[in-house]
């Protein structure tokens, strides 16, 4: 019945197989409702023929909207940068850690991406099968270890960190459900033990743990600026072979070297061994993790002589000229002070400092007094600890708690405080820049410390004169490098044991400056208990182990900071003498 209201022809019926012809004019007479197979199939190709139609003139109307129309309207993209005066978006650095670099931008610690192995034990199907194959990638991991981790309870478990890529590809083709892996990055110190107490180190996390890493922490994960350093990574090197091999030959415990600016108070050198590799903490000692050049504590000795001469020098208490009796041991209440190998006669200033005499120094302090005294030295930051230097680990100095007549005796000679070899080198700069005290630093700064005046100029340069006569006349001989007019003091302080001061275990140290005629850089060698050897004779002071060291140290660096050395110095000297001579 439907079949006749949409046939062609009306009041007719289909002769048998007259309804497979088909009417090649187009009409709704072609469609049909019949239930039969062939109209529901060309009812369905019909629909999906509109849909098709539909689908594609959507999709052209809209690509001729955006590739025609929207194109009209749109501004270059260099216009709009220069309209919104804005960059093209980078992409986000998987590195979130900045650099570290030296001061001529030697690259001394950066991070590298990696990525970190964990899992989900919830979705870990068969834990030994997954244990198994990943010991066979994982070769430093045991089969124990890694079956312990994937069968514990709870949702994540780290499996390894920084892997390799190679082993990311081993385990990524394992196909394991349940293991994952993260972005990451690992800290990295190309030079390794270089500058192992200097910079420090991070922990698994790359989160500062010591040193520069752990001071500027906050600085170093916020910019992704590289942190440049006052220090020079190729006099570092020099300073520390040097170093190393002093404290061979000398069979000491350690050493310690730092090399400043006397003008700036930048640190171009800090050493302190033994050392470590920051890349890996295997068998790492505890001593070798102690930086003794910032956290080490000791009795200087007769270095702290320099600042006597000077605060006698400064408050008008002595003059060059005047002269002390060293003839007899001095003594005190509970005190008895005495030379070592004196030379029992009277000394003038610049003679206490070359025979290194306990007995004028002493005499110097007692003459000034203990509240200038202490006035003075706490001018020179020797009472409070470096707070300011970027490295972590720093020492608040050792005072005693009753500063009587005795302690103002000993304290002249390098007895009764306790600093660290940076306190040392940071006083002894102002000592020879022109009498300023500037805190030390180690990060370059485009406002570099104004620092304080403590002596007078005038009283800096008598202190040069005084100290190149030490090294030119007295104990510190071995360092006196022709051509570079070194200028300095030694130093040797018995250790405390068990309340006792034992003689052949000492502290030497030396501390100088170069070139005397223009003062740019101060050096501090130290030596924990060096041994007497061949050619010592015996002998465990300063002037036998640190102060050639020290000498050797200077040789090779001069070069290399680009001070020119005078070889002619003593011939001018004499000329001078002989004109004089003659003008009179």
């Amino acid at each position: 019945m439907w079949g006749k209201l949409f046939s062609g022809k009306k009041g007719e019926f289909y002769l048998p197989g007259e309804e497979i012809k088909l009417d090649k004019s187009f009409s709704f007479g072609s469609y049909s409702c019949e239930r039969d197979s062939l109209s529901m199939c060309k009812n369905r190709v019909s629909f999906a023929m509109c849909m098709f139609v539909l689908v594609f003139g959507v999709m052209a109307v809209r690509l001729f909207d955006l590739c025609i129309l929207s194109a009209a309207d749109r501004k270059p993209e260099a216009a709009l940068l220069a309209e919104n005066d804005s960059t093209y978006a980078l992409p986000e650095s998987p590195i979130k850690r900045a650099d570290i670099i030296d001061r001529n931008g030697t690259i001394i610690a950066t991070s590298l991406p990696t990525v970190n192995l964990f899992a989900n034990p919830r979705k870990i199907m068969n834990p030994q099968r997954a244990a198994e194959r990943l010991a066979a990638v994982l070769p430093d991991i045991t089969y124990e270890d890694l079956l312990d981790k994937l069968t514990r309870r709870g949702s994540f478990v780290y499996i390894k960190r920084n892997l390799s890529p190679s082993q990311q590809y081993q385990i990524n083709a394992l196909g394991i459900p349940g293991l994952e892996f993260e972005d990451g990055e690992k800290r990295i110190y190309p030079h390794k033990n270089l500058f192992a107490h200097l910079i420090g180190s991070t922990n698994i996390d790359n989160i500062g743990i010591s040193g520069i890493e752990k001071q500027m922490d906050k600085r170093l994960r916020e910019s992704d600026i590289p942190l440049r350093l006052t220090i020079d990574a190729g006099i570092q090197d020099t300073i520390r072979q040097e170093l190393l091999a002093g404290v061979e030959k000398f069979n000491a415990l350690g050493g310690v070297a730092i090399l400043m600016d006397v003008k700036t108070a930048e640190v171009i050198a800090l050493v302190s061994l033994p050392d470590y590799d920051p890349n890996s903490f295997s068998r790492v000692t505890d001593r070798a993790m102690f930086n003794f050049a910032t956290k080490g504590l000791y009795e200087p000795g007769s270095v702290l002589k320099v600042f006597n001469a000077a605060l006698g020098l400064e408050k008008g208490h002595v003059k060059l000229t005047d002269r002390f009796d060293a003839t007899k041991p001095l003594k005190l209440r509970y005190n008895t002070i005495k030379d070592y190998r004196g030379e029992n006669r009277w000394l003038d200033l610049q003679e206490i400092l070359i025979y290194s005499s306990n007995i004028g120094s002493a005499q110097i302090a007692l003459k000034v007094g203990k509240e200038k005294q202490q006035e003075f030295l706490k001018g020179l930051g020797l009472f409070e600890p470096l707070r300011s230097f970027e490295v972590a680990e720093k020492a608040a100095p050792m005072l005693p708690r009753r500063w009587g007549e005795e302690t103002t005796a000993t304290v002249a000679y390098g007895y009764g405080v306790s600093v660290t070899p940076l306190h040392i080198i940071s006083a002894f700069a102002s000592m020879v820049n022109g009498g300023v005290y500037h805190l030390p630093t180690v990060v370059k700064s485009d406002s570099p410390d104004k620092g304080h005046q403590v002596i007078s100029a005038k009283t800096s340069k008598q202190m040069l004169r005084l100290l190149r006569g030490v090294v030119v006349e007295g104990s510190g001989k071995r360092a006196n490098v022709l051509g570079y007019e070194v200028a300095g003091k030694t130093g040797t302080a018995n250790k405390l044991v068990n309340g006792k001061y034992v003689n052949k275990k000492v502290m030497t140290s030396f501390v100088g400056t170069f070139p005397a005629s223009n003062p740019q850089y101060a050096l501090m060698i130290m030596l924990d208990e060096p041994k007497a050897i061949e050619g010592t004779w015996g002998f465990v002071t300063s002037g036998w182990n640190t102060v050639p060291t020290a000498g050797k140290i200077i040789a090779a660096i001069a070069p290399q900071l680009n001070i020119k050395a005078n070889y002619d110095l003593d011939e001018l000297r004499r000329s001078r003498i002989i004109e004089a001579a003659y003008e009179r």
